[in-house]
């Protein structure tokens, strides 16, 4: 049984070194209804911190399942002229984002994939201009709170109190969390560990990467000049240092859009809109994905490909060693914010405009003008493994080997 005093300390973790909440700032908490529990300790925590005010968003997955079987398209198509106006708010407000992630991997199974798609696509067309008004003047952190059908899917064999247990254990070990242990403490010292690793990369300044492994991956992806890596936390333009993803084990940057060639085979199924895409491959001509193999929902996969002019194209490249914790767990999470800290990963759409140097004083069509892609989605697909090596080449045609057997060579 997970004692109170250590949800306790994770509750705060997310609040002080997640979000890191500013005194008399606005918080937004997201969490599906059964986590009303734990959901209310970050609240509580948030407001030990000094929080303004805090607003609970509920999610519900089944009320979500009913709504898109339900609902013509047109209204599902539409944001409401209040939900707009709650979306102002928060841009005029910032306040910080915590959400609280536990939802069936499958719980979205049997939907119109093509009615869920068009839907989504239209929402975010409109939730978009609001999104980019927040990027990087705002704190969010996504984490994982441990749910019964999450549990189920991770843990079949086991009963269901063993496997939510289970997975308790395994999402407090990977952000570092215990009953002996300082983990804000700990945190500083992961992203300063991380910082050595993405100074070092940058020192290279690589013009492209060449991934390889014997499962058929043989891609390679142009960087843009004046990008750089980054890792573990990140810094506001108003110099406020979060922490956007607990856990996290990745260096990242955003790649030269449509500039990249080959074929990338995922190697762990992709939890997309509550449906798992399993056994896949993109190929890649010319910067754009122009093919796709599924052995399940390749339907949504290609959907997905096709939401708008920038989901062809590659947003993220980032680095995971096998040999990093997540991934010596064993444990196949069925969802992305652990699964794609347990191996390297590639993210189609949207890029991140904080890689550009001097990003602060650019405007968005500056960045995007530098290389950096856009689109209403990101979406990241695991693509490392043990026999996965990168090779560098920097402009001067030298090769340096980056990953070998899935492991950091440098």
């Amino acid at each position: 049984m997970i004692k109170k005093m250590v949800l306790k300390k994770y509750a705060q973790l997310i609040v002080r070194s997640g979000v890191n909440l500013q005194k008399g700032q606005g918080c937004l908490i997201y969490a599906q209804v059964e986590q009303y529990e734990f959901a209310r300790v970050v609240e509580e925590e948030a407001y030990k911190a000094g929080a303004g005010w805090v607003m609970m968003m509920w999610l519900d997955q089944p009320s979500t399942k009913l709504k898109y079987k339900n609902e013509s398209l047109d209204t599902l198509s539409k944001v409401q002229d209040w939900e707009e106006a709650r979306l102002q708010y928060f841009v005029d407000q910032l306040p910080a984002r915590i959400i609280l992630e536990s939802a069936d991997p499958d719980g979205l199974k049997g939907l119109d994939i093509e009615k869920m798609q068009k839907a989504n696509a239209s929402v975010s067309k409109i939730t978009k201009l609001y999104r980019d008004q927040m990027e990087n003047v705002h704190q969010w952190t996504i984490v994982a709170v441990a749910s019964e059908k999450w549990a189920k899917k991770v843990f079949p064999n086991d009963r269901v109190s063993t496997g939510v247990e289970k997975l308790w254990e395994a999402i407090l070990q990977s952000v570092r969390v215990s009953e002996v242990n300082n983990p804000i403490a700990e945190w500083n010292e992961h992203n300063a560990k991380l910082k050595t690793k993405y100074e070092k990369l940058n020192s290279y300044q690589f013009d492209y990467l060449h991934y390889e492994c014997e499962n058929g991956t043989d891609f390679k992806c142009w960087l843009i000049p004046e990008a750089n890596w980054m890792g573990g936390g990140e810094e506001l333009k108003n110099g406020i240092f979060f922490n956007p993803n607990m856990p996290t084990e990745e260096v990242f940057t955003s790649p030269m859009k449509g500039k990249c060639e080959g074929t990338l085979v995922a190697t762990v199924p992709l939890s997309y809109q509550g449906n798992l895409i399993e056994n896949f491959s993109i190929t890649f001509e010319n910067g754009r994905a122009v093919s796709c193999k599924a052995e399940k929902n390749q339907e949504l996969l290609e959907r997905m490909i096709a939401m708008d002019e920038g989901s062809a194209m590659i947003g993220e490249l980032a680095l995971v060693p096998d040999d990093s914790p997540i991934s010596n767990s064993g444990i196949l999470f069925y969802n992305t914010l652990f699964d794609e800290n347990a191996a390297c990963h590639v993210a189609l759409g949207m890029g991140f405009d904080n890689v550009m140097q001097g990003y602060e004083n650019m405007t968005k069509e500056e960045i995007k003008a530098k290389g950096i892609n856009d689109s209403i989605i990101h979406v990241d697909f695991m693509i490392g493994s043990d026999k996965l090596n990168i090779t560098g080449y920097t402009k001067d045609g030298e090769a340096v080997s980056i990953f070998k057997n899935g492991n950091w060579a440098i």
